[in-house]
């Protein structure tokens, strides 16, 4: 089978788990959901709020990444699946693919409620060119987090102590992620006096970071499997 074949068959059927157990609609919504609400209570000023809301969508979509990314494995490793496809000798770059997809359609749609979450609740602005720019945003750091989501979540798949071992290695490599996309979010609100204009070179980091880590994946993917 070809790489495209292999990458749609394990993101068919990733998605199919997905609406099956509803862990996205059930557990991580929900939990996204009160860190945003959470905030609000915290901060309870709406010139600050409106000021971080982008930075609080992007903690809220880290938060939920680690969850997500860990039940994606959890299910590949609970019941030998992963070696499966080993010994079957499935090109792991055609897993490395289906799986970020897969991560990349559950973060899109988790975020898509964040962020009418965040116009409801924070009341930030947004105009035609922002939405522009949020939009290119979004989408440039959903591929880069589902790329090294699923790059780290192949990594700890088989190790000890997972659940805390992702978080720790994670978290420091999703960091210009997090302030990227925060900057680019607060440009595309018009936050702090930021002009939408301003945002567009972190969208750009964002770019450079996606293609850095989803060809490193497609690279390495195999070989960290295997260990």
């Amino acid at each position: 089978m070809s790489v495209s074949r292999i990458a749609r068959a394990v993101a068919v059927k990733d998605l199919r788990i997905e609406l099956r157990s509803r862990i996205v609609t059930n557990q991580v919504l929900p939990f996204s959901g009160l860190v945003m609400v959470m905030f609000a209570f915290a901060l309870d000023s709406d010139d600050v709020l409106q000021d971080v809301a982008g930075g609080l969508v992007w903690l809220a979509t880290i938060f939920s990444l680690f969850i997500l990314v860990q039940r994606s494995f959890a299910i590949e490793v609970s019941d030998g699946a992963l070696d499966s496809l080993r010994v079957a000798g499935v090109d792991p770059q055609g897993i490395f693919l289906g799986k970020s997809i897969s991560l990349f359609v559950q973060l899109i749609a988790l975020e898509v409620v964040l962020f009418l979450t965040a116009v409801v609740l924070y009341r930030v602005n947004l105009g035609g060119s922002g939405l522009v720019l949020l939009v290119t945003c979004v989408v440039s750091a959903t591929a880069g987090l589902a790329f090294v989501g699923t790059l780290y979540g192949g990594l700890t798949a088989g190790a000890r102590g997972r659940e805390t071992l992702l978080p720790l290695l994670l978290l420091p490599v999703v960091a210009p992620v997090l302030i990227s996309a925060t900057r680019a979010t607060e440009a595309a609100f018009t936050s702090n006096g930021v002009t939408v204009s301003e945002g567009w070179p972190w969208v750009a980091v964002l770019a450079v970071f996606a293609a850095v880590f989803g060809l490193g994946g497609l690279l390495s993917f195999g070989s960290l499997i295997e260990e």
